[in-house]
This record gives C-alpha cells, structure tokens and sequence, in this order.
C-alpha cells in the first residue's frame, strides 16, 4: 500500500500478457479528487464523461469527454472532478514493457490531447474488448495499446531527455518529496518556508525555485490545498459545523478559507452542509 504521506506511488504491474493497469473511475458527486503523487509509469485519462481539471506540474488542464489527459513520467499530477457525474478510463504502463527502443528516449508527450479521431476509435476499442472478454482480448488490448503508443509517438511528443535530463527531473522529485511528506504531517501548523528548505538542504530562494518548478505552485499555495481538501472531507462526514472544519483543516481566518474554498470547488462550504 502507497504511504499517505509520500508522493511517489510504486506501480506493481505483473501481467505478462498484458502488462498495463486499466481503471475504469466514477465519481457521482462533484469535487472528488486524488492527492499529488508520481511514478515512473506513463498514465492516461481518457475522459468517457463529465469534465476534470487535472494538475500537471506547472500546468492546469481542463479536461472533457472526448479529452486525453497523457500524465508522463515522473510527472507530479492531481485531478478534481468538477461535474458531478465523471468517468475516465485509465491507462497505466511502462514504456519500456511495449518497447525498450522508444522507452531509452525518454520522450514528453502533450499533455492534453483533443479531438483525435483516431485515438478515440482506438479507445472505443479498447472499452469494447475489455467489456466483452472475448477469446484473445488480452492480444487484441496489447496491440490497441502498441497502435495508441505509436500515434503518441509520433503525433505527440514535446520533447525527448537525455539520460542526465531524465536523472535530474527524478532527483528533483526525490528532493521534493521528503518535504512533500513534511508538510502532508504537518499542515495543520504554521510551517515557515525557511523549516522546508532546511529539510531540502536548500537556500530559501533556492528551495523556493524548486518547489514551484517541481510542483506547479508556491509552497502556501500546496498547504492551502491540502487544507481544503481536508475541510471538504470534514464536511462531507458532516459531523463539525463549517466554523469546525475549518479550524480542524488549519486555517485560521475563516472569511480567508470561506474565498479559499470558493475558487477551489465553485460552492461555499455552507453548500456542502445542505447537500449532506
């Protein structure tokens, strides 16, 4: 099981017939998420419904049905559902299991992909053979898989590492994630930016450089997120007044996380008590 308090995520696919982790995920309430983490493995969302706005490092996307979200390689991601019915087939797989030639290029791909007929077909695809589990499904998904690859491959890609670029971006990540863990502990204290950057083994400015270039937003800006999502737990249990939940989440101002939650899940905390 993944530690709740790190980032990085350790994938375990043992498949050798069809080496890949296929997720059908539904959400039936709005502002459902999953938390920050990253791992080696190549992650599609393919959005079969609702809208989602996914994190990717710097980068917010905006994602709808007919949308491919390509999360690559040690890439820091997150997602929020913000329609209250959301589907997404899931793709999860290593490069390097389809081709040891494509994965040594250590290749970026887009990260939003729209309006690809040809990818959309081959997905279709892909949700009937899984659907129907026909004799030879599994040969006929690896080779949906090696054809979506290859339309990646060479349709898609942003940039291809050396082998040094690709060792940097991932000790990046490791640097971050202890402080990562940190502030996931802790965030409930005021947590000086001089603490993270002590722990990073950084100067502040240095540290705080990194963060937003590892991370996609400022080090309060990560804090505040993990507080409000924390209240939305809160709330949704429905055991503390809003007054509670957010004093259980950290914050101290309550106008202040009244706007803050506002802007993150387009309701008031109020709205999620009545709709408990």
């Amino acid at each position: 099981m993944q530690n709740p308090l790190s980032q990085y995520e350790r994938k375990n696919i043992t498949d050798e017939d069809f080496p890949a982790q296929i997720i059908l995920n539904q959400w039936t309430e709005e502002g459902w998420h999953f938390d920050p983490h990253w791992h080696e493995h190549l992650e599609l969302h393919y959005i079969l419904k609702g809208e989602a706005v996914f994190h990717l490092n710097q980068k917010e996307l905006h994602a709808s049905k007919g949308s491919l979200v390509v999360v690559n390689s040690n890439e820091l991601h997150s997602s929020t559902n913000v329609t209250e019915r959301m589907a997404a087939l899931v793709l999860i797989f290593r490069m390097e299991d389809f081709s040891r030639e494509l994965a040594d290029c250590h290749y970026i791909f887009r990260s939003l992909i729209e309006k690809d007929s040809e990818i959309e077909a081959m997905l279709e695809t892909l949700l009937n053979e899984l659907g129907l589990r026909e004799a030879g499904y599994k040969l006929s998904a690896r080779g949906i898989l090696c054809s979506l690859i290859t339309r990646l491959v060479r349709s898609y890609v942003e940039a291809s590492l050396t082998e040094s670029q690709n060792m940097k971006r991932l000790k990046s990540l490791n640097c971050m994630n202890t402080v990562l863990q940190y502030m996931n502990a802790n965030y409930t204290e005021e947590i000086p930016k001089s603490k993270l950057a002590e722990i990073a083994h950084l100067s502040e400015d240095r540290f705080n450089h990194l963060f937003k270039e590892s991370i996609g937003m400022s080090p309060l800006n990560y804090i505040n997120e993990i507080r409000l999502k924390r209240a939305m737990t809160l709330l949704r249990e429905g055991e503390l007044t809003v007054s509670e939940a957010a004093m259980e989440s950290g914050f101290n101002d309550f106008n202040h996380f009244g706007r803050l939650f506002k802007r993150k899940y387009h309701c008031t905390p109020s709205d999620i008590q009545k709709r408990k």
